[in-house]
Formats: C-alpha cells, sequence, structure tokens
C-alpha cells in the first residue's frame, strides 16, 4: 500500500495528450491531475490544449475501476471490426458526456494485442507475482478508470457503456471506491486512521516519470486491510509501521505532515529515523533513483469482511510498480495487514485526435 495524494498535471505540449475522458477537462476546469494537500501556490504555464485529457482526478468522491473482456469468439480482424464499433460508440459517451463532472480514463490490457493481432507496446505485459498475493481477479482485455461526484452517477454510466458494448464486451470484475469525507485542504486519511495522500511526483517529475510517448501505463490492485488486527496494536508499533506520525501525518522524528521523509537519516545515535522496516521506507522513491508514480487511490469497503485500498497508479514504465512492490511484500512490517486480492495492468495511449475514435492509433497502429 502505497501512499495516496492529490496533484495537477503540468501542463505541456500540445502532442502530449492522454487517452482519459473529462468533460471538465474539455471545459477548462482548473483541477487537474498532479495537487498536494494543502494545494502549492499557483505555476506560470501555458495554458492546457483544449484536446488535453486528464487523469481522474482523486477529489472525485467516487471512483469505480471496471475490468473488460472481448467475447470469447471474437479474435483476429472480426474482433477488431467489433472494438472498433463500440469504441465509437463510447466516444462520445465519454468525451462528451452528460454529467460534467465525470472523468475518464480507458486503457488497454496485455491480453489485448494477442486477440487483435497485434504487437503489444514493449512494457505492456503482465506483472508478476509478488509473495503474498492472493489474487482472485487478474488483468484483462480493457480497463477503466471512472470518477464521479456519486457511485450513482458512475452507476449509470457503466450501465450505458455496457449497453453499447454488448455482444462485444464482459465485464470480468469491477471494484468501487470512495474517498472519506475530509475538511478542504486536509489530507484524508485511510481506513487505518493515517492520512493518505500526503506525497507524490511535482508537475516536472510528472513530465520524467509519468509519460512516455504520449502515453502512460496504469496499475490497479485491490489491497484487504486487515484493518481491526493493524488499529488493536499500540499507537507506537502503529507509527512504527507506517513511519509517520498518526495525528499530523508528519514523518517520524519531524513535526509537519510535508516535512522531507529522508529515508537515509540518523539521529546522533546513529540509528536511522525512519525505520528499516516502515512502508514509508519500502515505498520511497530514494531507493528508485527519485522515480515515481501519479497515485490515485482510495478506499473501498465491500462489507464487513472486505476492506481496503483501492490502489490506482500511473507511470511511464511498470517496473518500477514491480520494485516497489517486491520491497513492500518483502521488508514492509505493514505487509502483514494488507492483502493483494485483485491486480491489473493497462497501457494509455493517447487522446484521441479531432475526429477519430478512443484509441484508435492503438487499434490500427
Amino acid at each position: 500500500m502505497t501512499e495516496m495524494t492529490e496533484h495537477h498535471l503540468p501542463s505541456a505540449p500540445a502532442r502530449r495528450t492522454l487517452l482519459t475522458a473529462t468533460a471538465a477537462g474539455l471545459a477548462g476546469v482548473t483541477a487537474t491531475a498532479c495537487t498536494r494537500f494543502p494545494p502549492p501556490a499557483p505555476r506560470t504555464a501555458p495554458p492546457t490544449p483544449p484536446r488535453r485529457q486528464r487523469i481522474p482526478t482523486p477529489h472525485q468522491p467516487a471512483t469505480l475501476v471496471l475490468a473488460l473482456d472481448l467475447a470469447p469468439h471474437l479474435t483476429g480482424p472480426a474482433a477488431l471490426k467489433a472494438l472498433t464499433q463500440t469504441l465509437t460508440r463510447w466516444t462520445p459517451l465519454l468525451l462528451h458526456p452528460q454529467e460534467p463532472a465525470l472523468t475518464a480514463a480507458l486503457g488497454f490490457g496485455p491480453t489485448l494485442p494477442p486477440r487483435l493481432a497485434r504487437t503489444p507496446p514493449a512494457l505492456l505485459r503482465d506483472l508478476p507475482p509478488f509473495p503474498g498475493d492472493r489474487l482472485t481477479r487478474t488483468s484483462t482485455d480493457l480497463l477503466l478508470h471512472l470518477a464521479a461526484p456519486t457511485r450513482q452517477t458512475l452507476t449509470a454510466k457503466t450501465t450505458a457503456l455496457l449497453t453499447a458494448a454488448a455482444g462485444t464486451l464482459r465485464p470480468r470484475w469491477r471494484q468501487h471506491g470512495f474517498l472519506p469525507p475530509t475538511e478542504p485542504g486536509q489530507t484524508p486519511r485511510n481506513l487505518l486512521g493515517f492520512k493518505d495522500g500526503t506525497e507524490n511526483p511535482t508537475p516536472e517529475e510528472c513530465e520524467r516519470w509519468i509519460w512516455t510517448d504520449d502515453a502512460t501505463y496504469l496499475v490497479v490492485r485491490r489491497v484487504h486491510l486487515k484493518v481491526k488486527e493493524f488499529t488493536s496494536l499500540p499507537l507506537t508499533t502503529q507509527e512504527q509501521t507506517i513511519g509517520r506520525h498518526k495525528t499530523t501525518g508528519a514523518p517520524l522524528g519531524r513535526r509537519h505532515e510535508h516535512d522531507d521523509v529522508d529515508v537515509f537519516a540518523k539521529t546522533p545515535e546513529g540509528r536511522y529515523t525512519t525505520p528499516l522496516h516502515s512502508h514509508v521506507r519500502a515505498a520511497s522513491p530514494r531507493l528508485d533513483g527519485g522515480a515515481r508514480m501519479l497515485r490515485r487511490g482510495c478506499a473501498y469497503d465491500n462489507g464487513p469482511a472486505d476492506r481496503g485500498l483501492l490502489f490506482l497508479a500511473y507511470m511511464r514504465d511498470p517496473a518500477l510498480f514491480t520494485r516497489v512492490q517486491e520491497r513492500l511484500a518483502t521488508t514492509d512490517d505493514l505487509h502483514p495487514y494488507a492483502e493483494h486480492r485483485a491486480s491489473a495492468l493497462a497501457y494509455l495511449p493517447p487522446a484521441p485526435a479531432p475526429g477519430e475514435f478512443l484509441g484508435e492509433r492503438f487499434l490500427r497502429g
């Protein structure tokens, strides 16, 4: 479980567009994808191009991940034709929705290119297994990340999309998520009671670490949290496990939430200020040469027996997630309380140019 936050995407050249459908983006809404809690001072930057699509912002209270597969009988040219027709019907539903606050990101999974007899992007491969995984849901042909003010909006949109995809796409699994009620300007807390969203890449870091050839990759993990067991631990143990103070969100030994987490810093006695097996240390970008992910996670609640984190992260190379998750699975003291039960990876190509349908250049490339 890595840290969630809110950031604004940097304005970028017109060539850099992401296949995410958002009427808010088209209307010029200022909330974009790469802001901290609290937001940073405004930056001077050129206007965002009208066609620039944005990764769904975590300002939305409701989230839905929808994983879909092509119908079993569709392969090769027939599959390509059917999917082209479906995505053509989806384009106005997602690019010009009646719900102004609805945002969406559409990606293609590693299982899709073989069905279409297409060569996949070099980095589009299934994630490897990790110690402790208990996966009941895995990668699919298409992955859709939706966000909106209410769950009802997402349900209505999903119904319209599945109706338009009848005979071509079938849902394999779906997961709703939510952001807990939080005062404006404050970092939300996760189900463990800790602030979750303190750190994410800056706009400049987004340009370096999130985008590749005008595209990006999305990793989704549904992480069941053993909330009762963890919150029953002594407070000191909880804080040592996470690496932050529970009340303030500050790194251990620091006073403020947004103080830098230097995982190599030591006390005068030679002890690391950030515990060696803490969650913060295992997830630290300093262990990956500064490489970052843009996280868009939230909580989920499937009933008393299954509550946890719906982890979503965008990055230019999924190998970064693999490295981080391998550390989390082997050195993180939080790992015994976090069980990964669903996993998916998708490639998000550039947004469509005027007159194109969603994913056209990927399907015809």
